[in-house]
């Protein structure tokens, strides 16, 4: 059984994973909605953590993911940004920059 993701237009290989196992991709919404809803966050600051943590993982196509939705969400620029100059201390400045330079792809403006 083959359709698209339920909710998201994913890129490369998670998209044609999700595709193809749409049971898998449910059950991680399910989930991920779960774990949203699970404290007392509110949507921004939670949106801000998992950008925080896709940092942490150094994962460039989850911080992708975060920048893209937390602009679609109404955050701005330079609230994402500030979330990598707090990795500074903490990550690095090298991992902290590469990071920034991740979120610049969704916030830099177009030419």
């Amino acid at each position: 059984m083959t359709s698209a993701p339920t909710d998201a237009d994913l890129p490369g290989a998670a998209g044609r994973v999700a595709r193809e196992q749409p049971d898998l991709w449910k059950a991680l919404q399910a989930l991920g909605e779960a774990s949203s809803e699970a404290g007392p966050l509110d949507a921004k600051t939670r949106r801000l953590v998992t950008l925080a943590l896709a940092i942490g993982a150094d994962s460039e196509g989850a911080t992708h993911s975060h920048a893209r939705r937390a602009l679609a969400e109404g955050l701005s620029p330079e609230e994402l940004h500030h979330v990598a100059y707090l990795a500074i201390t903490t990550l690095g400045w090298p991992h902290a920059i590469r990071a920034l330079t991740w979120i610049e792809d969704y916030t830099r403006p177009k030419t």
